[in-house]
C-alpha cells in the first residue's frame, strides 16, 4: 500500500488587521451551515447523502484536509479547476509580487503588460494566425463571446453544437449545451441553435449546406462522459465549416492546457480552428480567468472599429491578478515539464484501469487523454445484481457510478465524481499527480471493485437506500 501524505506542518496562521482570515478560521466549522442558509442548501444535501460533508480546512498539492488531519487524494480538482495542485506555492508567490507591486489593474480603459504578455502566450502555443485574444473569467463568458463574435463576423444567425456537449450554464451557452437537462425551466433560450450527433458529419453537412450557419461549436473531446471523436472526424468537420463558410469553434476550456498531454488537444489532429476557448487549466488554481482566441480579422469584423471598440467587454477579464496567474501557470507547465509528466502518469494509470477492467465486470470501458479518464459502468450479470442496478437506475440515471464513488470517498480518502445523468466515473486529477498517488487510486479503486461484486456488498447497500429514499420523496412528492 502506497504511503499515505502527512499532514501539512502547522505554522503560525496568517492574519490580517481586518480579521477576514482569522474569522474565516474560526468558523470553518460552520461553512456548510452558512452555504445551507445563504447559498444552495440542495447541494448541501446531496453532499450530506453522499457523505462529502467534510469540514476540510486546508490543501495542498493533490490533497485536501479535513479538521481530523485526514488527507483526500483529490482525482476531481474542481473540474479540472486546480490544475497544478491546490495552493501552487510558485502561483502565490507570483500573485503576492503582483500585489506588493501596486500595478495598474488594467481592467475597462487601461491595459497592463501582463494582459498583453498572457495573450503572447497564448498565441505562441496556438496555430498560427490565432493571435487575438479576449480575456473573460469563465469558460462559459469565453463561449458566450465567441458566439456573438462569430455572429458579427459572417452576418449569419444560426449556431451549431453537438448532442452530449457542454459549454457553460450561462443562458447564451445554455442555449448550444448538448444535454435537455441543464435547461429544464430555463427557456425560451437563444434562437437560431441546433445539435448534431457528436462524430455524424453527415448530419453536419446537411446543417451546413443551407449557407445561414455562423459557426459550429465542439468540444475536441466531450467532457462529460470523456467521449473522443471518431477517427478523421475534427478534421472533416474543419473542412466542411471551410466550404460552406462556417467558422470552426473548438471548446477547449476542460481539454486546454496540459490536460490531454498536449498544450491543446487541437494538436493531436492538427487542427486550426478559428477559434480556441481556454478556462479552468489557465487559472493555476487561484483566480476566475478564461480566454476566446481567434483570428485578428475575425476580431476586427466583430468589433473592431473605433465606434464598436466598447461594444463587448468584461469587467473583470484582464484584471492583473487573473493574468499574473495565468502567466504562472503557463511557465510552471513549462518549466516542470509537465506536459512529459501527464504522458508518465496518465500511462500509470490507465495501464492498471485496463487490467482492472479486465478483472471487474462492472468495468465496461475505459476512455482517456492524458489526465482525462472516464470509466463507464456496465449492467452486472448475476440476476440479483441486475436487479439492484435496475432500482438504482430508475430513481436516477446518475446514481450507480455512487457505487463506487461513495466508498472510494469513505474508505480510502480519494475523491473523485460521477460524470452526470449516465454510468460513467470521471477523473480530473491534477496535472501535478505523482505515480505513486496514481498507483494510490488504483489500489484504491481495485478494493472497491472487489466488495461491490462481492456477494454481500455494504456499498451496493448504501446506494440501495440512496435509491429507495430517493423513489420514496417522488412518490409523496407526487401525491402532495
Amino acid at each position: 500500500m502506497s504511503a499515505l501524505p502527512e499532514t501539512p506542518e502547522a505554522a503560525a496562521p496568517p492574519s490580517d488587521a481586518l480579521g477576514v482570515v482569522g474569522d474565516a478560521r474560526a468558523r470553518s466549522g460552520e461553512t456548510l451551515a452558512l452555504a445551507s442558509r445563504h447559498l444552495d442548501p440542495s447541494l448541501v444535501d446531496v453532499l450530506s447523502i453522499l457523505g462529502f460533508d467534510k469540514e476540510h480546512v486546508s490543501a495542498q498539492g493533490s490533497h485536501l484536509y479535513d479538521a481530523a488531519g485526514r488527507a483526500y487524494l483529490d482525482f476531481h480538482t474542481g473540474e479540472g479547476f486546480a490544475s497544478l495542485g491546490h495552493n501552487n506555492p510558485d502561483v502565490r508567490e507570483v500573485l503576492r509580487a503582483t500585489l506588493d507591486a501596486d500595478l495598474v489593474d488594467g481592467v475597462q480603459i487601461h491595459y497592463s503588460a501582463l494582459a498583453g504578455m498572457l495573450a503572447e502566450e497564448l498565441a505562441r502555443r496556438l496555430p498560427t494566425g490565432l493571435d487575438a485574444v479576449f480575456f473573460a473569467s469563465t469558460g462559459a463568458e469565453a463561449v458566450d463571446s465567441a458566439m456573438k463574435f462569430a455572429r458579427a463576423a459572417t452576418g449569419r444567425p444560426r449556431l451549431l453544437s453537438c448532442e452530449s456537449s457542454f459549454h457553460g450554464v450561462t443562458l447564451g451557452p445554455l442555449s448550444i449545451v448538448g444535454d435537455d437537462f441543464f435547461k429544464e425551466g430555463f427557456g425560451p433560450l437563444l434562437p437560431g441553435c441546433a445539435r448534431v450527433p457528436f462524430g455524424d458529419l453527415d448530419r453536419l453537412e446537411a446543417e451546413l449546406r443551407r449557407g445561414d450557419v455562423a459557426a459550429f461549436i465542439v468540444e475536441p473531446i466531450q467532457g462529460r462522459m470523456v467521449t473522443l471523436p471518431p477517427d478523421g472526424y475534427l478534421r472533416a468537420a474543419q473542412e466542411l465549416c471551410r466550404r460552406h463558410g462556417a467558422l470552426f469553434v473548438l471548446d477547449e476550456v476542460q481539454t486546454g492546457l496540459a490536460r490531454t498531454g498536449h498544450w491543446f488537444a487541437l494538436e493531436r489532429w492538427e487542427l486550426e480552428p478559428d477559434f480556441v476557448l481556454v478556462g479552468k487549466a489557465l487559472s493555476g488554481g487561484y483566480m476566475p480567468v478564461a480566454a476566446m482566441v481567434t483570428r485578428r480579422e475575425i476580431y476586427q469584423r466583430a468589433v473592431g472599429t473605433l465606434e464598436r471598440c466598447y461594444v463587448h467587454q468584461s469587467t473583470y477579464g484582464r484584471n492583473r491578478l487573473s493574468m499574473a496567474a495565468g502567466l504562472a501557470t503557463m511557465r510552471i507547465i513549462e518549466r516542470d515539464r509537465l506536459l512529459d509528466r501527464v504522458g508518465r502518469v496518465s500511462s500509470t494509470l490507465t495501464g492498471g484501469l485496463a487490467e482492472l477492467a479486465e478483472r471487474y465486470e462492472l468495468i465496461k470501458e475505459v476512455r482517456s487523454a492524458g489526465l482525462m479518464i472516464g470509466i463507464e459502468l456496465c449492467e452486472p450479470r448475476s440476476r440479483a445484481a441486475r436487479l439492484n442496478w435496475r432500482l438504482i437506475h430508475r430513481a436516477s440515471e446518475g446514481l450507480f457510478p455512487q457505487l463506487i464513488v461513495i466508498p472510494l470517498h469513505r474508505d480510502h480518502g480519494i475523491i473523485t465524481m460521477a460524470a452526470g445523468k449516465n454510468d460513467v466515473i470521471k477523473l480530473l486529477p491534477p496535472l501535478t499527480l505523482s505515480t505513486a498517488e496514481a498507483e494510490r487510486f488504483l489500489e484504491a479503486l481495485a478494493a472497491v471493485l472487489g466488495d461491490c461484486e462481492g456477494g454481500t456488498s455494504r456499498n451496493l447497500a448504501v446506494v440501495r437506500r440512496i435509491a429507495t429514499a430517493t423513489l420514496a420523496r417522488r412518490a409523496r412528492a407526487t401525491l402532495s
